[in-house]
């Protein structure tokens, strides 16, 4: 059910880049929305991991430089019969950790020095089968995919609001059209960014949900999980101010939001992720079912 929603949440965002040049240029503006769509799928296909890991400046680590982490990446990835992605740790406090690749056979997993730092060794597995269930479902190029179209949908908005601002001074008059069309371009300006966010948000919230349940199954620990949710949590809404190698374009890739810190309230109604409490709950119940089952 979740593939299926992704599937048609992905097919309405393509729709919406497609309608929005045919709203700013007509058919010839639809074709080449619809061109840059294909375009953007392609490039996200073939480089997304390489230009996240190099915007983070992750470096990548061998069993002698972090035994721990490598060792438990490899456990999970025999568990899950993966291929061993890469292993690369980021120099941030922060305690994160993301996956990328466009699929097993080309995935790659980073983690914080933070939250390296931070967790014990069975939250730490916690968290690296979320990252490994990512790459599993497919995620990271699903949500790289979403995260373009709706950059690029608001790129477009932001390109039409100003020269609408530009051209205020023009009188269509003659025609009538001018206030009509006027109104539908500002209607578009606002509408349309807000719908690309929507459907993105829609889509990495379900995929997260999906992500930590297999990430149970996969640690055959749940609440180690939900304990390391809760940490990284707990530092965010504390002294903690939001990395500025942060951006938004990629806060969807990390297994808590890095922007979300002190004082951010208002940015959480609009988070790509589901609230903390909302997914411990998910893993508790997850958790007493795994126990039930035995």
């Amino acid at each position: 059910m979740s593939s299926l929603k992704t599937a048609a949440l992905l097919a309405l965002m393509t729709a919406l880049l497609v309608a929005v040049g045919g709203a700013f240029a007509g058919r010839g503006g639809m074709m080449i929305m619809l061109i840059i769509s294909l375009g953007i799928n392609f490039v996200s296909y073939w480089f997304s991991d390489k230009i996240v890991l190099k915007m983070y400046n992750a470096q990548e680590v061998s069993m002698q430089q972090a035994p721990e982490l490598v060792g438990l990446v490899a456990k999970l990835a025999r568990k899950a019969n993966m291929p061993m992605p890469r292993v690369y740790v980021i120099d941030m406090d922060a305690p994160n950790a993301f996956a990328t690749g466009r699929n097993p056979e080309n995935a790659a997993v980073a983690a914080t020095r933070g939250i390296l730092r931070m967790l014990t060794l069975e939250e730490l597995e916690g968290v690296m089968a979320h990252e490994l269930a990512h790459v599993k479902n497919r995620d990271t190029l699903i949500s790289t995919i979403a995260a373009s179209l709706a950059g690029v949908i608001t790129m477009i908005a932001d390109m039409v609001r100003w020269g609408a601002i530009f051209g205020m001074g023009r009188s269509n008059d003659d025609d009538g059209e001018g206030a009509g069309g006027l109104v539908g371009s500002l209607a578009m300006m606002i509408v349309a960014p807000l719908a690309a966010m929507l459907i993105q948000m829609g889509i990495s919230r379900s995929r997260e949900y999906l992500a930590d349940r297999t990430g149970g199954e996969l640690s055959g620990n749940p609440l180690a999980l939900a304990s390391a949710l809760s940490k990284m949590e707990m530092f965010a809404r504390g002294t903690y101010q939001p990395d500025t190698n942060a951006t938004p374009a990629t806060a969807h890739m990390f297994i808590v939001n890095p922007l979300a810190g002190k004082g951010q309230w208002l940015m959480s109604l609009f988070s790509t992720h589901p609230t903390t409490a909302s997914r411990i709950e998910e893993l508790k119940k997850q958790a007493e079912l795994m126990r039930y089952r035995k």
